[in-house]
Order: structure tokens, then C-alpha cells, then sequence
């Protein structure tokens, strides 16, 4: 949907949860010096101003990154980073991060399709070497796969703003299972009174997934409840890579009743 911007979320819990997992996965995946592939198919604006009108319009980043202790993990050296470069109120969209995680060898292509975030997307990679799309990322991530090089990881971020695409994300993520079986392909969706998300999961079920649902207090309790990453794919250690995650993103988060 091209009316979803994420600057309103930026820094939420559930970035906290999905952006701490990236981290982690990413450092997981580069531990040899192979190059790997890393391809988003939401990628948003890439940075953000937690100071701006939108962000500061939800408050939302009050309850998610503002929260978090002080300086420790890998999660919290990105976001440092990026602030030392950038100014104390940026926090890295997923880009970023992914950028502030990887290596000269490895390859990243981002795919954004609302025309004013793609601009300000390019705006923040430059001189990084990022091949940025302006394209629907369903499409894209369909017609591209597989990367070279193989191994490699799939982020899928939409905004759900449609109930449709709980089935479209998961179908995205069967496809690109089966045409690119070396990668793991990553989804993150939200917890919701709703839970429409009991969809994706029961498509994707015959495929084994990795899942990882944390909860947190948001607005107090109306909208999201929680966020939840689904793993296909799962390379060795994953489970390891979630759990040091919810340990980067206390006291933000918790788990699930």
C-alpha cells in the first residue's frame, strides 16, 4: 500500500524486536568469510529522525527504543553508529541496519515502491553500495531470486494494512523457499486482537518454521499487542540469534503468555 509510511512507527517495540533479530541473524550468517545476499522487499526510507513530526506525532519510539539500557550488543552499536553519523535522534530502518551488519563482499538489494520513500531510501544508502529497486517488492524479490551469491537472507516487512497480505506474504515466502532454497527467508508480522496472523503461520506449516513471538505494551494495549518473525530456512544457530535479541531488547519486551 503506498499510504503506509513507516517514519509514524519508527523505533517501536516491534522494530526493537524485528531490527535486534536482523542484527543477530546477520552476525550469524557472516561468520564465514564467504559473501552472502541480503534482500528486503519493504524497504521504507531506510533512516529516520525520531524527532520529526511523524514520529513524534505516535510516540511510539517512546515506548520501544527509548526504553532500551544503555549501550550494550550489537543491536546497540548500530544504533550508535548511525547516531554518530547522523545525529542523537536517527534510528536505522532495517537498510541500515542490514548495512551496519554486513561486509564488503556481501551483496544487498532493497526494494522500496511508494516514490517518496524509495527517493529518501536512496538518499540514505548512497556510497554503500546497496542496489535499490523502485518496484513492488513481491514482484521484485520473485524475478530476482536466486542471488548470487546463494547463501543469504529474505527480509519480508509489508504493512499489513490489507488483511489479504498475511496470505500474500506467506505465499511470497513458499516461493522463494522453494526457488532459493539457500537463503532463509525472514517475515515479520504483527500481533494483533485480530489475529490474522494465525494464516500466515498455517500456510508456511508444512515448511517448519522457525517462530519467534515476543509481547510488549503499546498505547496502552490498543493496536498491537506484540510482533512475531517467522523463519524459513533457519540456518544453524537461529534459535541462539532469537533469544540474544530478546536479551538486546529488555525491558522493552517479553514473551508471549
Amino acid at each position: 500500500m503506498l499510504s503506509y509510511q513507516h517514519a509514524y512507527h519508527a523505533g517501536n517495540p516491534a522494530d526493537v524486536h524485528k531490527h535486534g533479530a536482523l542484527v543477530e541473524l546477520l552476525r550469524l550468517l557472516t561468520k564465514k568469510d564467504r559473501g552472502i545476499s541480503y534482500l528486503e522487499t519493504h524497504a521504507g526510507r531506510g533512516l529516520y529522525d525520531l524527532s520529526s513530526d511523524e514520529a513524534r506525532k505516535t510516540g511510539e519510539a517512546a515506548e520501544g527504543v527509548s526504553l532500551l539500557a544503555r549501550g550494550e550488543g550489537a543491536y546497540a552499536d548500530i544504533i550508535a553508529r548511525v547516531r554518530a553519523e547522523h545525529g542523537e535522534h536517527a534510528y536505522p530502518g532495517s537498510p541500515l541496519v542490514a548495512l551496519n551488519s554486513l561486509r564488503e563482499q556481501d551483496r544487498v538489494v532493497l526494494m522500496e515502491k511508494h516514490p517518496q520513500e524509495h527517493a529518501a531510501l536512496r538518499r540514505a544508502v548512497r556510497r554503500r553500495g546497496a542496489e535499490v529497486h523502485r518496484r513492488d517488492g513481491y514482484e521484485g524479490a520473485r524475478a530476482l531470486a536466486p542471488l548470487n551469491p546463494r547463501r543469504g537472507l529474505v527480509l519480508i516487512d509489508p504493512s499489513y494494512e490489507v488483511k489479504t497480505e498475511y496470505a500474500a506474504a506467506a505465499q511470497l515466502a513458499r516461493d522463494l523457499h522453494t526457488k532459493w532454497p539457500e537463503a532463509a527467508i525472514l517475515v515479520w508480522y504483527p500481533l494483533l486482537p485480530a489475529a490474522r496472523h494465525e494464516e500466515l503461520l498455517r500456510l508456511c506449516a508444512d515448511a517448519e518454521p522457525l517462530v519467534d513471538e515476543v509481547a510488549f505494551d503499546l498505547k496502552g494495549g490498543k493496536g498491537m499487542t506484540g510482533s512475531g518473525l517467522m523463519l524459513l530456512g533457519a540456518p544453524y544457530g537461529a534459535g541462539d540469534a532469537f533469544a540474544a535479541a530478546f536479551a538486546s531488547g529488555q525491558p522493552v519486551l517479553r514473551r508471549c503468555a
